[in-house]
């Protein structure tokens, strides 16, 4: 049956994210040794953040590797997390439909463009009772789910636990925030990076299409929001 309502949950992110990052920052321009800046650091969070705003705009962003994010994601499309898993240095354990029977009618994502669309919204709708019959019959008459699940559609709703770094949460959302994706990877990434900033608000500066961050489009085919590199 039909199921909208994405939901996205950070569940794991370091209590002392900044004090990690500036030590990081700090260790890699200091004659002193690492557990000593960690230990004697500075509480001044404006000069803390002017550091490590400085580095990172310097594109040293190794120092920002070390902050590990996990999130969990729920009615996500099949077709969204097979965009996500395409991205490096991520970590993703998700619903298998080798081992995880769908019961009845199974839960699935309809486009918003497909929804938007009743006469053929309805189509898609029924398609999908169809499926969901026929993959019945399959399992009824002894087809293991995992040769059973190669006729469920993209739609078809999972979740998925994923963990990445803090650089890559950042590559992730300047290429996934453009106006060029998906719809619905474009909500599940904003959903992420709206997390994140909501327990450290100054990463929103970062978590920004590529175009924020380059003054420029370099896409093949802009949206025009921004000018492109040649003009």
């Amino acid at each position: 049956m039909p199921n909208s309502d994405l939901e996205v949950r950070l569940i794991s992110i370091p209590d002392n994210l900044l004090d990690i990052v500036y030590t990081a920052c700090r260790t890699c321009y200091s004659a002193d040794g690492a557990v000593e800046i960690y230990e004697n650091h500075t509480n001044d969070k404006d000069k803390m953040l002017s550091l490590i705003k400085k580095v990172i705009s310097s594109g040293h962003y190794s120092t920002i590797e070390h902050i590990q994010l996990t999130f969990a994601i729920n009615n996500i499309s099949r077709a969204a997390t097979h965009q996500l898993v395409r991205h490096r240095h991520m970590s993703f354990s998700q619903k298998s439909q080798r081992y995880v029977k769908e019961k009845g009618e199974f839960d699935y994502i309809i486009p918003s463009a497909i929804k938007a669309n009743k006469e053929l919204c309805k189509k898609f709708e029924l398609f999908m009772q169809d499926t969901a019959a026929l993959y019945q019959e399959f399992i009824q008459n002894g087809i293991k789910s995992e040769d059973a699940r190669s006729i469920l559609p993209n739609a078809t709703a999972s979740s998925i636990v994923t963990s990445l770094n803090l650089r890559e949460l950042i590559h992730l959302a300047n290429l996934r925030l453009c106006t060029r994706a998906q719809l619905e990877i474009r909500m599940v990434v904003k959903k992420m990076c709206a997390l994140v900033e909501e327990k450290e608000p100054w990463l929103t500066e970062h978590l920004v299409p590529k175009c924020e961050r380059l003054g420029y489009c370099d896409e093949d085919n802009s949206c025009g929001r921004m000018k492109t590199k040649n003009g």
